[in-house]
């Protein structure tokens, strides 16, 4: 699967990132969205704009696609992402679940 054949959501989350468009950001996700970040949990678009602020755009944080493949379930894909900025630096994996074309649920490990 390349870049051309990532779903839009998750294109969104990336682009979103990279720009610094908190709005656009939450918008990529569903209104009961749940992110599990290494065992740390944030549900709902609350949840989600909390760990923005700490974890993501609120520490200039910046994606590099590596890779993205389908994963396990139905609608759900593993992408690999190179993160850079003033929080957590290194490349890993996140696991997005998408529901209705919006992220549900992102499980980071």
């Amino acid at each position: 699967m390349s870049e051309r054949q990532l779903p839009a959501a998750i294109h969104t989350f990336i682009d979103a990132t990279n720009r610094g468009d908190t709005d656009a950001f939450a918008a990529a996700f569903t209104e009961d969205a749940h992110l599990n970040d290494w065992g740390r949990d944030f549900t709902g678009r609350d949840g989600v704009l909390s760990w923005n602020r700490t974890d993501n755009i609120g520490v200039n944080a910046h994606f590099e696609l590596v890779d993205v493949a389908p994963a396990e379930h139905p609608d759900s894909y593993l992408v690999t992402l190179t993160v850079s900025g003033d929080g957590y630096n290194g490349t890993g994996p996140m696991t997005f679940t998408l529901r209705d074309g919006l992220i549900a649920e992102l499980l980071i490990s």
